[in-house]
């Protein structure tokens, strides 16, 4: 064998490496519960036709079948039409055509209020019927009937909030201008009190609830207010109407009745069937991905995880999860309506069991990964891995102390490929036989450990049978799991699944302790080694204990798995059912366990979702954190530093981002409704459509910058081609109605595709907003539904004219949006994204500050932004951080675009390290009090760890100071390769000397190992940002150090 270049060892071109077959092993049948012993395999043909060995599924055999030869041009173009009725054909009965034909029904019956005279006649003669087809646009029924159920209460909830506010305005106006005959001061109070603070307020509760529904609800709560206080005139007039409120009432229930109608009549949606079809998905990717990473595992190599098969699974799973969360929070509703609360309790639990699983998944692919990367650094000097680990690649290995240490014996290949046996029918074993009879045949003949690979390839001769054996059973049980086929859903789990497993996992925990028993028996006579190479056992050792401890805990958890599914089965088999609406009795008290947000199913086990562009107020701003610790740090040494203080210390609710956004919102909604409340000016206003103006200024202002602009350009570009829609359907029409409507459902297909298909929802609201203010409003004029609107042509309607008053007012209200938002308290998602990445980065160095392992003897931290728990609120962090980001790619300034795909690889690499905080939470959070072994682990190695925990404590506010300052990295940094050697060297003495060790048992190891491998991808990715910031920030230079 020759070196490689790379310093590890290549075999001859055309030798296989060789490896003993892995022997057959007892696994437990799922079904029966019997004992096999046989060999299995891992392979399903499913994923092998994936991968393009399998035959061709059948829709491309059928469309070969039919394909025609191409013999002429015309006969390729035939053919080529064919395909795409075809395509078009599979995508109208698919979901999402569904879907688009869904809303675009109801906007035509929601059109009906403005053509059909006896519904017309229904709302009055005041113009504004074109609303009811509007709200059918906002609250579409493609959703599912829990969705439903939601948008329905906030449509509630937007009218009451608009109706208090229009009919206090109202009773303000009267007793200011007829009581105390103080007219402009009524004026004053209104247009501050209730439309500045009435419109701030619907503007802050669309940026805190960050919900896509609220953000619907407040856009209608915004029109109703808009229209009454500044349109409708009975409060400048200072008279009492409810003409107008009971108009946009009815206008409501008949949008949200049609929408409704068609959502639950016409192919409608269950949440709940949704949730559970998700749930048949993420179970059938973990089979897969649990099969996969395993049989990767045991061959050593990381071809399969990079095969298609793998990539398709893991693809499917990450989409599917994210459905499952949303289809969680829908199915609520429908459980709430249909009085069926304690089956959705149950099934929550099911989903934060299957997150659970999930985490579980990704210790197992942590633990291969880190076991390839060793395996790849085989050097040239034998079979003994460098002096560094994985993780400090820039680091030479000491190959001269290595080479003296080493003798001709210890010298071994790399890491040899199983060869794995197809299934093959095996005898039923014996209950009373013992699984340890493999290990007792190779315990007499069991060669001395003298290399890192030596463990790996002895750890897979032992354990390697009974984690396969494992693995086909949990596959083989989650193959079933957890529903039956549609439409009935009805719960598939075995009787006998549960003892299967139980037995599976007694048998496949009593084969690892003897496994890591015979592992590690006769590692004290080996001579004295280096500190490296003993760092390198131990490395090899914790990648093969942390996925050993993975796949069991991915067992145990399959045990609860089942157990909950066990309940559920009780529940909705139930006869009679028993039906409870306790959620509506608001007056009684909620169990304790769900008043804290640990406690709560939903916030615990989900992540909440993406807000819009919204900026995280619990982390606090800079500039607050700097005023607070200059007055932490001073001494009230009078009555007015103290009183000053305390002021300081009250009013700092209003230095939140989110308070002063509120603000800002509000003022600048009640400097544009002024003119509405001059008699100078009120005809202006109302000849431009200035509520149209304001309205979009209410949708336009978000945040920060970047929303904002985004937004903006949507509303402004949506309103145009609206408008130019509007002019061409009503000059091709000349007004007739059935005409128009022909030719509103067909413009309500393209917005519907942009809103459910296309992910554009804020355009293709526009646009159809735009073409019923526009062509809807000029049939109402047309048939004298109102007499106050000469000025755009009364009976003879001016599209054109309307037209341009509609975009002069949405082009005027996105002028203004962006001029608020830019002046006022500006808010830089460029800005706020940095500062937030450089918070973060502090947040995670101070847990590391205090080791986090060591609450396990100390208790928990008297700080809580040094405890593991906030973990929670970290990942929702950086989901914020996301927005941001995306935020700030629409931020225009002279320096240059924004640094996207470098600052999205930063973020990554971010939640990933974020995903090793939270692995080494879980580990510590299955038992708070430390075993007698782990303690006295933990007591041998705290000098080693305090060291690590200082080092990455120190890189992380390094990054977070480069971050905020923008300034360039040095190259001295500390590494934290050699602190992890010498913790990881000094568990291997622990382990080799049996009198401190006496006592310990290899599962009080599994702590400290996934210790190891998360320090090690915490430093892995800790490089990785270095490398990004050093290509955004360059480097140090001469000129940066010049006193000027």
């Amino acid at each position: 064998m020759t070196a490689a270049g790379n310093g590890s060892i290549a075999l001859p071109k055309g030798r296989r490496p060789f490896r003993p077959n892995l022997r057959q092993a007892t696994f437990i049948a799922p079904r029966t519960g019997e004992r096999v012993r046989r060999a299995v395999t891992l392979r399903s043909p499913a994923l092998e036709a994936t991968n393009g060995d399998g035959p061709a599924d059948d829709s491309t055999l059928l469309r070969q079948g039919r394909r025609l030869p191409k013999t002429s041009t015309l006969r390729a173009i035939q053919q080529d039409c064919e395909d795409r009725l075809w395509e078009m054909w599979a995508f109208a009965n698919s979901k999402t055509g569904q879907g688009i034909l869904k809303c675009s029904l109801a906007y035509l019956i929601g059109s009906m209020a403005t053509f059909v005279p006896v519904i017309s006649d229904l709302l009055g003669q005041q113009d504004g019927k074109h609303m009811v087809a509007t709200v059918t646009v906002y609250f579409h029924p493609a959703r599912s009937q829990g969705s439903m159920f939601e948008a329905v209460g906030l449509a509630i909830l937007a009218f009451i909030y608009a109706a208090v506010i229009s009919f206090s305005s109202m009773g303000v106006s009267i007793l200011f201008g007829r009581t105390f005959d103080l007219m402009v001061l009524g004026h004053t109070i209104v247009l501050i009190v209730f439309c500045g603070g009435g419109l701030g307020l619907v503007g802050w509760v669309k940026q805190r609830l960050a919900n896509p529904l609220v953000n619907v609800a407040c856009s209608l709560t915004s029109l109703a207010l808009i229209t009454v206080l500044t349109k409708e005139g009975a409060v400048q007039a200072v008279e009492y109407s409810d003409d107008k409120v009971e108009q946009v009432m009815y206008m409501i229930i008949m949008g949200v009745t049609a929408a409704t109608a068609v959502c639950f009549l016409i192919r409608p949606i269950s949440a709940r069937k949704e949730l559970r079809q998700n749930m048949i998905h993420v179970t059938d990717s973990f089979g897969d991905m649990l099969a996969m990473i395993t049989r990767s595992f045991l061959l050593g190599n990381e071809e399969d995880l990079e095969q298609q098969a793998f990539i398709a699974a893991f693809d499917r799973y990450r989409t599917v999860f994210a459905s499952l969360t949303k289809n969680l929070r829908e199915a609520k509703f429908e459980h709430y309506v249909l009085g069926t609360e304690a089956e959705y309790q149950l099934e929550a639990k099911l989903v934060k069991c299957m997150q659970r699983m999930a985490q579980n998944i990704g210790g197992l692919r942590s633990a291969a990964t880190t076991q390839f990367d060793l395996l790849s650094q085989a050097p040239s000097y034998g079979g003994v891995t460098p002096s560094v680990s994985i993780f400090s690649p820039g680091t030479a290995p000491n190959i001269s102390m290595a080479d003296s240490w080493l003798t001709s014996q210890e010298n071994c290949g790399a890491l040899t490929a199983i060869h794995e046996h197809p299934e093959e029918d095996g005898m039923t074993e014996d209950p009373s036989d013992i699984v340890e009879q493999d290990a007792e045949e190779d315990s007499d003949n069991l060669p001395t450990v003298h290399s890192p690979f030596e463990i790996f390839d002895r750890f897979i001769s032992h354990l390697g049978p009974s984690m396969k054996s494992l693995a086909y059973t949990l596959k083989q049980i989650l193959d079933e799991l957890p529903y039956g086929p549609a439409p009935e859903f009805k719960i598939a789990v075995n009787t006998q699944f549960h003892t299967s497993l139980v037995q599976a996992i007694r048998l496949y925990s009593d084969a690892r302790t003897e496994a890591l028993a015979l592992l590690y028996g006769k590692k004290d006579s080996v001579l004295a080694r280096p500190m490296e190479l003993e760092a390198d056992f131990e490395e090899v050792a914790a990648s093969c204990g942390h996925f050993s401890f993975s796949l069991q805990d991915f067992a145990e958890e399959m045990r609860v798995y089942l157990d909950i599914l066990d309940d559920l089965k009780v529940e909705t088999e139930r006869l009679p059912r028993q039906r409870s609406w306790n959620w509506l009795k608001f007056w009684r008290d909620k169990p304790t366990e769900q008043l804290s947000r640990t406690g709560d199913i939903e916030r615990d086990s989900l992540i909440a979702p993406n807000g819009e562009m919204d900026v995280p107020s619990e982390m606090g701003s800079p500039l607050e954190r700097t005023h607070l610790t200059a007055y932490t740090s001073e001494k009230a040494r009078s009555l007015s530093s103290a009183y000053s203080r305390y002021l300081w210390k009250t009013l700092r609710v209003f230095r939140r981002d989110d308070i002063k956004f509120g603000i800002k919102v509000g003022a600048g909604a009640a400097m544009f409704a002024l003119p509405s409340f001059l008699f100078s000016t009120r005809e202006f206003y109302q000849h431009w459509r200035g509520e149209w103006g304001l309205l979009s200024y209410m949708l336009v202002c978000s945040m920060t910058i970047g929303a904002s602009n985004t937004t903006g350009f949507a509303r402004f570009f949506g309103t145009c081609l609206g408008a130019l829609c509007a002019v061409f359907t009503w000059t091709a029409s000349q007004g007739n109605a059935f005409v128009l409507a022909a030719f509103g459902w067909l413009m309500s297909l393209g917005t519907s595709y942009l809103i459910v298909a296309a992910g554009k929802a804020p355009l293709g609201r526009f646009i159809m907003l735009t073409y019923n203010l526009s062509a809807l409003y000029a049939y109402s004029l047309s048939v004298r539904d109102d007499d106050d609107d000469d000025d755009e042509g009364g009976i003879n309607p001016m599209i054109t004219e309307i037209a341009i008053h509609r975009v002069v007012a949405v082009l005027s209200g996105c002028l203004w949006g962006l001029i608020v938002t830019r002046l006022v308290w500006p808010i830089s998602a460029r800005s706020k994204f940095k500062d937030g990445l450089s918070l973060l980065w502090l947040r995670m160095g101070l847990i590391w500050k205090r080791d986090p392992l060591a609450m396990l003897l100390d208790g928990e931290s008297p700080n809580a932004y040094m405890n593991l728990r906030e973990e929670f609120q970290l990942q929702r962090f950086v989901s914020r951080l996301e927005n941001l980001r995306s935020a700030a790619a629409s931020e225009f300034e002279l320096r240059g675009p924004f640094p996207n795909a470098a600052y999205g690889r930063i973020l990554k690499s971010t939640s990933r390290m974020l995903d090793a905080f939270h692995a080494m939470n879980v580990v510590i959070m299955k038992d708070l009090k430390a075993s007698d072994g782990e303690a006295e682990l933990l007591r041998y190695t705290v000098n080693e760890r305090a060291q690590l925990c200082s080092r990455i404590s120190h890189l992380f506010q390094v990054l977070a100071s480069s971050m905020k300052l923008e300034f360039p990295l040095n190259d001295a940094l500390p590494s934290t390769d050699h602190a992890r050697d010498r913790l990881l060297a000094k568990i291997f003495n622990y382990r080799r000397d049996d009198k401190v060790a006496q006592g310990t048992t290899d599962e009080d190891y599994g702590l400290l190992y996934a210790y190891a491998l998360v320090t090690g991808q915490l430093s892995k990715e800790i490089r990785e940002i270095g490398k990004e910031i050093e290509k955004l920030f360059g480097v140090l230079d001469e000129d940066m150090f010049k006193l000027q």
